[in-house]
């Protein structure tokens, strides 16, 4: 994205505070205004003093006190204006950060799965950050300094206008000093933030995943390979901030030259005595106010290139494509529990294909496990089922309405799902349980952890149900976490239970009565379990062997082990050891 599109994607996110703007606007013309004329007062007192023993007090004591009501008007409205600008620029954070959050809820399952989640977290925080502090430096430069800048010049052109000329036609060469420097500097910028990303999604992924670091004795390579990335970002960062730097001391070289221009040239007009000291005086205040907003910009430079660096990122983002929206009349058929797969055909990239013309026809009540060996698509059928991603070809019917044709939300109202990887939140037990249904009361929330053998633990926790679990369930084991995931979903009553691997991190005394409980919840309703272990499934009344994303074989456990094809290999390498 160029820089240029960045900054006008921001700016039009400034719209809503422009009566903000504009009273900062007010302040810097107050203020500036106020700054321009305290050489003219300075000027006029260097004026009375005439001579030794020939200077006018009374007239210098009031011109002293003129100047100090202009200080301190200077002193509130340049407070004024920065509080104005800090204001606006964390209203807008707020609401950016805001936008960028919303939209990582809007975009497919496919982008988050395809980006660094550390990365995307950088842009919702450091990025947004940085997009805050460049507006923050550009606004109050930007406003003091235009005001400076065109006030300057006039009151100069009023005063002499061959000196004012003479600064006006050098002043192109410190902006273009400026220009070159920062394109110069943009490329490394850019690159220096997409390398904070790279390595907050490295250390994401290893401050989480802390206990296989351990115990494969990675602690070594692991930091080698983040002091890989580490000097990476410091010699990037280096250069940046290096280019950026450059551009303030070079035009501050250029100014002292005006200043000195202005200096000569000045001091002949007084000896022509067509300028008084006095104006000379002013006209070299006047010449240094003139560049000071050049060296100010200059000198957060590199703070405005983070920051549009960083837009850039941000606003990639937000450009991302959002899902497929929800038909505009979408259906809410009956609530029965009957599933559809109709010559369905999927894959992940274009260039491995994964699931083809696969077809299934479930009917209500009916419990269907699933297996075959790894990556054979069985998780990816769950998937394509709750939505997550979209078929490629074919459909997918739920109660006898193509999925795409109902609303995301009251499609998923019908599934109740346990994963084997188990997600809990930082918040209290009985938060956590009530993620999956809102309005269930305390006695029905008690009564689905009773049912999945996770009431005995809870009690026995520090504060019960208001036990407050740590951050992604770090306080309990991988089998009390799958208990509360599982009691989480009965709570939602749902019309399609989906079970991938459920019980694999509970002992097996506990998976045996777990699987009672489904099977009392499971009476009446549909049920799709994924499964390694086969001793779990049975009971099912089918069973689909999938094998590189096709059914092979389907039938009940007795007719599958009969036909002694894959489902009679896979049982027999569990257990015919036993």
């Amino acid at each position: 994205m160029q820089p240029r599109n960045s900054v006008k994607k921001v700016l039009r996110r400034l719209r809503p505070y422009t009566g903000i703007l504009s009273a900062a606007v007010l302040c810097a013309l107050v203020s500036v205004s106020l700054t321009l004329y305290i050489p003219v007062l300075v000027g006029h007192a260097l004026d009375r003093i005439i001579g030794k023993g020939n200077v006018a007090f009374a007239d210098v004591a009031q011109i002293l006190g003129y100047i100090g009501v202009a200080v301190a008007g200077v002193t509130v409205c340049q407070w004024l204006m920065t509080y104005l600008v800090n204001l606006v620029s964390y209203k807008t954070v707020r609401d950016l950060r805001r936008e960028v959050f919303r939209k990582l809820n809007t975009v497919p399952l496919a982008y988050i799965d395809t980006h660094g989640h550390g990365d995307l977290i950088s842009r919702v925080i450091n990025d947004v950050d940085a997009v805050g502090d460049g507006l923050t430096q550009l606004f109050l430069q930007l406003f003091a300094g235009v005001v400076t800048i065109v006030g300057t010049l006039i009151f100069m052109l009023m005063t002499d206008w061959r000196i004012a000329l003479a600064v006006f036609f050098l002043t192109p060469l410190s902006l273009f000093v400026a220009a070159f420097i920062g394109k110069l500097s943009a490329r490394r910028f850019r690159e220096q933030q997409l390398l904070q990303g790279e390595i907050s999604s490295y250390v994401e992924e290893y401050v989480g995943n802390q206990r296989i670091v351990k115990a494969f004795s990675y602690e070594q390579q692991a930091f080698e390979d983040f002091d890989a990335y580490n000097t990476k970002l410091y010699d990037v960062g280096f250069k940046a901030q290096y280019a950026g730097a450059l551009a303030n001391p070079t035009t501050r070289l250029v100014n002292a030259i005006v200043y000195a221009a202005v200096g000569v040239i000045g001091a002949l007009t007084v000896l022509s005595g067509t300028l008084t000291v006095g104006g000379l005086s002013c006209f070299l205040t006047y010449a240094n106010q003139y560049t000071k907003p050049f060296n100010d910009v200059t000198g957060v430079l590199t703070q405005l290139q983070t920051g549009i660096a960083a837009a850039a990122r941000v606003f990639e983002v937000l450009e991302a494509e959002d899902e497929t929206p929800d038909a505009p009349n979408a259906a809410a058929p009956p609530h029965r529990g009957e599933v559809c797969f109709d010559d369905v055909s999927f894959s992940y990239t274009p260039e491995k294909p994964l699931i083809r013309h696969f077809s299934l026809r479930v009917k209500s009540g009916t419990h269907v496990a699933i297996v075959g060996p790894t990556g054979c698509g069985k998780t990816t059928l769950i998937n394509l089922l709750m939505r997550f991603y979209d078929v490629n070809g074919g459909s997918i019917r739920v109660d006898g309405a193509d999925i795409r044709d109902m609303r995301r939300d009251e499609l998923r109202t019908r599934f109740g799902m346990v994963l084997q990887d188990s997600w809990l939140f930082h918040g209290t037990i009985m938060e956590n349980l009530r993620y999956g249904n809102e309005n269930a009361s305390e006695a029905e929330i008690i009564a689905a952890a009773k049912a999945a053998y996770a009431h005995s633990f809870i009690r026995r926790m520090p504060k019960g149900y208001d036990t407050v679990i740590s951050e992604g369930g770090g306080n309990l084991s991988l089998g009390q976490k799958q208990l509360l995931c599982i009691a989480r979903a009965m709570l939602t009553h749902p019309d399609i239970l989906i079970l991938d691997e459920a019980t694999s991190s509970i002992d097996t005394l506990t998976e045996i009565r777990v699987q009672k409980a489904f099977a009392k919840m499971m009476q009446g309703k549909t049920a799709f379990v994924v499964a390694h272990r086969l001793s779990t499934i049975r009971e099912s009344d089918v069973i689909l062997v999938m094998r590189d994303g096709n059914i092979v074989e389907q039938g009940n456990h007795e007719e599958l082990l009969q036909q002694k094809g894959f489902y009679y290999q896979l049982y027999q390498s569990q257990f015919s050891k036993q």
